[in-house]
């Protein structure tokens, strides 16, 4: 630790994200889409124009705003955009959620969430998931300094459809309720429709999955202008241009491109399905997935140990260290062969 530090960050535990290996390897670790993003994407790369680069971005993003309002049937004011979803979730965390009361999450979720309060000084009040590792709705107090959930969960993979979540927020009224869907594109419900319904309900949503683009680092939140206005005022205390003129391109070009989005989508969700059955036949236990990826378990194999051996065999995966998850490997949904090349290496391991 260094003198210069402040008190603050000599208490941080930062968010450990999952390793970027430079050696050439099968990656199902980090829940990448394994396809490349959409041809209208590439097209607008070619032609954007290196000029654009010398001047600032638009700070409102108003074009990627009315693009993004135009996809997901919500009004352009009600939507926001920042740089990757964990940017968008940073602002809210310190647009709402630093109250005298504790604020609401899963105890299994998207590990982000307590680094986030950690640095914000957020208290937080864990849940436990239910006996079959879905997010407790129930569970969430009406009196709350906030909830947060992600939806489908990470790394569990269940989701949540509209009309639990419209439950919830009947009882939730007085605090934000943030839901994170990061993953509802291969499979889940969004609760967008429902920022009309319930002023308090801020719904989050990330470019990195099923557009392709984890590397352009595009994220966005959608709900009431009371909200929305919060995550501004915050952000333009912070960095007023966030979203750089190429990103903004990129991303509508994405946007417009659905016949391509749908066809990577559904290809993600077939795979899923058949690596799930190939896995239980392995005698895996794998979670059903809303996902681009699967939480697995072996009854007789030590998750560490599968996970030593498939990088030795050129496949990375994911391994939590905690205890809720350390008998666990997340495996993010790659292409076929990649997938093949997983249950191959799997078959040698559990022999």
């Amino acid at each position: 630790m260094s003198k210069f530090w402040s008190p603050e960050v000599r208490e941080l535990t930062p968010y450990v994200p999952g390793e970027q290996p430079r050696e050439r390897l099968i990656k199902l670790n980090t829940n990448e889409n394994p396809y490349p993003p959409a041809p209208a994407v590439e097209a607008a790369l070619r032609e954007f124009s290196a000029d654009h680069l010398r001047r600032y971005p638009d700070p409102t993003s108003l074009a990627l705003r009315e693009a993004l309002a135009e996809s997901l049937g919500v009004e352009t004011a009600q939507v926001f955009v920042g740089n990757g979803s964990d940017e968008v979730l940073a602002l809210a965390f310190q647009a709402f959620f630093r109250q005298s009361r504790p604020l609401s999450m899963p105890a299994i979720s998207y590990s982000f969430y307590p680094v986030y309060c950690r640095l914000y000084g957020v208290e937080r009040r864990p849940h436990p998931l239910d006996d079959q590792w879905r997010v407790d709705l129930d569970a969430f107090p009406e009196e709350a300094g906030g909830v947060i959930f992600a939806n489908p969960n990470a790394p569990t993979g269940h989701g949540h459809g509209r009309e639990a979540i419209a439950r919830l927020l009947e009882r939730v009224t007085e605090s934000v309720v943030l839901v994170d869907e990061a993953y509802v594109d291969f499979g889940g419900e969004s609760a967008a429709p429902l920022v009309e319904r319930y002023p308090n309900l801020l719904v989050t949503g990330t470019f990195s999955k099923s557009r392709s683009l984890a590397g352009l680092r595009l994220g966005y939140a959608v709900g009431s202008r009371e909200l929305i206005e919060g995550l501004e005022r915050v952000k333009d205390s912070f960095n007023s241009y966030p979203i750089d003129s190429l990103a903004s391109a990129l991303g509508i070009a994405s946007l417009g491109d659905r016949e391509h989005f749908e066809a990577c989508r559904e290809a993600v969700i077939t795979t899923r399905e058949r690596t799930r059955g190939r896995l239980e036949s392995l005698g895996f236990e794998a979670l059903p997935s809303q996902t681009n990826f699967l939480l697995v378990s072996h009854p007789e194999h030590d998750a560490a140990q599968l996970f030593v051996g498939l990088r030795e065999r050129g496949v990375l995966v994911r391994h939590f260290d905690t205890e809720a998850l350390r008998d666990h490997l997340r495996i993010s949904i790659g292409t076929d062969d990649e997938m093949d090349s997983l249950i191959e290496a799997l078959e040698s391991l559990c022999r």
